[in-house]
């Protein structure tokens, strides 16, 4: 009597090295292989998706729709955060994975699996994000790493997927790996390993270059409500709406192209080419009414909480405590983010043209320069600005820290000067 086989679901994007895991699955560890696609947006080709995975041997496929879910839960939150990691890259293959890891796991719930699996190569953060999230959400569920523990190279996988009859879209003349959602696209491998090179043309896919956008800007007026987007121009529109229209605007006019060289979780250093037009156009226009509507000190320690929190969905953190009490922080930060921000998009910028609030602390009243209207009291400024400085002064008398300007220009000065 044959034994029944383990099942295993495997996330399954349709790629090289997905494809080639789902056959290596089946064939070489034994397992009923349960492809799992999640549509977080720009997937493309579904029904290629399906194929590759029969192809490849599996016994289901199943495309699930999760952008909604997608925006709604992990980009949202971002965006109310402000989130971008080492100042640039606005995280939208890293906000991906917490939610794959999690269906993951209910598909896997489902069915009765003993494990799941995912592509991910040993030098990737991908890998570390997957395996905390299942680990978190299920302990008792065994990973593969397929990739890495197979050890298989870029090339190899060409040939392996060539020997077993699977279509891939990745070939030797476009060795590109790229990961798509509705936040942001990357690129990484190729000529793009060397950071001295400039990115060819063909790398990008959602951008024109400066020399091809419209001679004429493009205005849009971005209506939030306590941090998230709702409206354009004055017209509702749903979250995949709001995205995919920015984007697709921002890429007409050459913006969210970001070509960085970060620090992975794994300690090395990568190349990385990122596209995210409607990222960089709705983190921008939302810091611009945060400028209005949070205090000096709520900024201030806010850009401390945004550093933390990118960092921990860099780090594959989601599914955390701490994530649980930053996120608390933020939405308590995003009360009064209500308003307007009407941004220019042209020539590969995002301009923020003006900014209105329905609780702004802006007050032309204090602000204006006028005589008329004035209600700012300049007579109290020389109490104030006495007491501010008092500490300084008295420090200074008391400690003997007044000296000849050469002394006090010295103590900025180099030591080896």
């Amino acid at each position: 009597m044959n034994q029944e086989k383990q099942k295993i679901v495997l996330a399954f994007s349709g790629g090289l090295d997905t494809s080639v895991a789902a056959h290596w699955l089946r064939d070489q560890r034994g397992y009923e292989v349960h492809c799992l696609t999640i549509d977080l947006g720009n997937l493309g080709d579904l029904d290629g998706i399906r194929s590759r995975g029969e192809e490849a041997g599996a016994a289901s496929v199943e495309i699930i729709d999760a952008k909604d879910t997608f925006i709604r839960y992990f980009i949202w939150p971002a965006l109310q955060a402000g989130v971008v990691y080492e100042g640039r890259y606005p995280l939208a293959t890293a906000l991906g994975r917490p939610l794959i890891a999690k269906m993951l796991v209910d598909k896997a719930r489902e069915i009765g699996a003993t494990a799941v699996a995912h592509g991910c190569t040993g030098k990737g953060n991908d890998q570390v994000r997957l395996d905390v999230g299942v680990q978190t959400l299920a302990p008792d569920l065994n990973i593969v790493g397929t990739t890495r523990e197979h050890s298989v190279s870029r090339d190899e996988a060409l040939t392996y997927a060539a020997k077993y009859g699977i279509t891939v879209r990745q070939t030797a003349a476009s060795p590109y790996s790229t990961d798509e959602n509705l936040w942001g696209r990357s690129v990484e491998a190729g000529v793009l390993e060397d950071p001295w090179l400039e990115p060819p043309e063909d790398v990008f896919e959602w951008t024109k270059p400066l020399n091809e956008t419209p001679s004429t800007a493009r205005e849009i007026n971005i209506r939030f409500e306590k941090g998230v987007p709702v409206a354009l121009d004055g017209e509702e529109f749903s979250p995949t709406e709001i995205v995919q229209q920015l984007s697709d605007q921002g890429g007409q006019h050459g913006i969210g192209r970001i070509d960085m060289v970060e620090n992975r979780l794994v300690g090395i250093k990568s190349r990385e080419i990122y596209e995210a037009p409607a990222a960089l156009i709705l983190l921008e226009a939302h810091q611009a009414l945060e400028d209005l509507t949070l205090t000096k000190a709520q900024s201030r320690f806010k850009n401390t909480a945004s550093q933390e929190y990118a960092d921990l969905v860099y780090n594959g953190l989601w599914f955390s405590a701490h994530h649980r009490d930053l996120a608390a922080y933020v939405v308590s930060t995003q009360r009064h983010v209500t308003g307007d921000v009407k941004v220019r998009l042209w020539h590969g910028s995002v301009t923020v043209m003006g900014r209105r609030a329905d609780r702004s602390l802006y007050s032309p009243e204090l602000a204006t320069y006028n005589k008329e209207g004035d209600l700012f009291d300049q007579s109290q400024a020389g109490g104030f600005i006495r007491l501010h400085g008092l500490p300084a002064q008295v420090q200074a008398q008391r400690q003997s820290l007044t000296g000849s300007d050469g002394d006090l220009l010295r103590l900025a000065a180099p030591e080896n000067e």
